[in-house]
């Protein structure tokens, strides 16, 4: 495939704008996978780059998170191996899958994402009362890490679901921890698939250098204002990337049903 300068320009702007919603609520994700796929990336290398990419703006989002003292670096050690060794195990599953498989499979996850993003309930700002101990929010971490790895879209979503909701942390708390443990998933997962030689390097660092200051701008905008208000522009561009991927003639899906 060829990856023209506009394209590559395009796939970093879109990672600019995925960042500073990654950051806010998670789920950029669902904006740069299915734009890879559009731009003719293949299956298995759009996720290698996107994990490259995100890895690199989830870092920066972490470090001005765990800089202000927003996260607990030892009380989180268990939550974090489990994210790490899920990641691992899914970045290594998704290679031995079979290429048409995946490009009929994405745009579905694309739309239960969406759907997710859409109907899951609003987070309180407060903490509250935990209702898991860290090794049992481990087991909790690798089952979302196995998804980070093999696929990846929402998965900070999940995390900060999984921190208000059993860990019993705030909203803002929740999303500083969910970019730790996001930044432990996308590492886990990007040396998997390097060891697998997927990874359009050219583009994914031109993506990251944009995700980074996306990430950036919007954790500062999180930990200002909370993390509300993106959901709805993110399940449209989501839907409406996703529309595309489907409009495709090619597709496997178009070819499965008509």
């Amino acid at each position: 495939m060829e990856l023209t300068a506009e394209i590559i320009a395009l796939l970093a702007s879109v990672a600019f704008v995925a960042g500073f919603i990654d950051a806010l609520a998670g789920g950029g994700g669902l904006l740069t996978l299915p734009a890879l796929l559009a731009a003719g990336v293949p299956p298995v290398a759009a996720l290698a780059t996107n994990k490259l990419q995100s890895t690199f703006g989830t870092a920066g989002a972490f470090y001005a998170f765990w800089r202000k003292g927003h996260i607990e670096l030892r009380r989180f050690a268990w939550p974090c191996l489990g994210a790490l060794a899920g990641a691992f195990s899914g970045g290594l599953a998704v290679q031995y899958v079979d290429p048409s498989f995946l490009s009929g499979l994405v745009p579905l996850m694309l739309i239960a994402m969406g759907l997710y993003f859409l109907l899951a309930p609003k987070m309180g700002e407060a903490d509250r009362h935990a209702r898991l101990g860290m090794r049992g929010l481990g087991g909790i971490t690798f089952l979302i890490g196995f998804y980070d790895g093999f696929f990846g879209p929402g998965t900070g979503s999940f995390f900060t679901t999984a921190l208000v909701t059993l860990a019993g942390l705030g909203l803002v708390r929740a999303i500083a921890h969910a970019k730790m443990l996001n930044f432990a998933t996308n590492i886990a997962a990007l040396l998997a698939m390097i060891a697998g030689g997927h990874v359009l390097w050219l583009l994914g660092g031109c993506m990251a250098l944009a995700n980074i200051a996306g990430n950036q701008l919007g954790a500062h905008t999180a930990m200002r204002f909370g993390g509300r208000g993106v959901r709805p522009l993110l399940v449209v561009m989501s839907f409406l990337l996703t529309c595309k991927l489907l409009a495709d003639p090619a597709n496997p899906l178009r070819q499965w049903f008509f």
